[in-house]
């Protein structure tokens, strides 16, 4: 099992959400993961306060743009990444320009209280996010089965 499959948590993938904003999805993902007891009910409030500072959208080739928003280690219980992937895209600050609004499809949800945990899971997502095909099978995925096989 790769290192992400590790860490996420089935209950707290969500697909094909309706949500219209990046605040809305990020809530979503935040609050189930604070019902599975996977983040402190600061989470939330944390996230949000990091992506207004060091926003996390990533604009890929080829479309299907990521965002990984996270917060500090100090907000969460035990690791878990949540995962959703969106009918429409909702616009999240860029990375690399937080001025310019990117179309994100999939978010990535990062709660992990370990370092290491942490660089290997962005890792596994970084090298699944620059393959296209694993992104339109995942931007299509309908089923925990079909997100296990994007991440092998």
């Amino acid at each position: 099992m790769n290192s992400l499959m590790a860490v996420l948590a089935p209950e707290a993938v969500v697909f094909q959400s309706a949500a219209k904003t990046s605040q809305e999805i990020v809530l979503i993902l935040a609050r189930k993961l604070e019902r599975l007891g996977y983040v402190r009910p600061s989470f939330v409030d944390a996230v949000a306060e990091r992506e207004r500072t060091f926003p996390t959208g990533l604009k890929m080739q080829g479309g299907g743009n990521v965002a990984l928003p996270h917060a500090d280690p100090c907000h969460v219980l035990k690791a878990g990444v949540a995962l959703a992937t969106l009918k429409e895209s909702v616009a999240f600050a860029n990375m690399e320009d937080p001025g310019e609004r990117v179309g994100v499809d999939v978010v990535f949800l990062l709660a992990i209280n370990d370092k290491d945990q942490q660089i290997e899971a962005l890792q596994t997502i970084i090298a699944t996010i620059q393959d296209a095909a694993a992104m339109r099978a995942l931007k299509c995925a309908r089923t925990l089965a079909e997100i296990k096989s994007v991440f092998g």
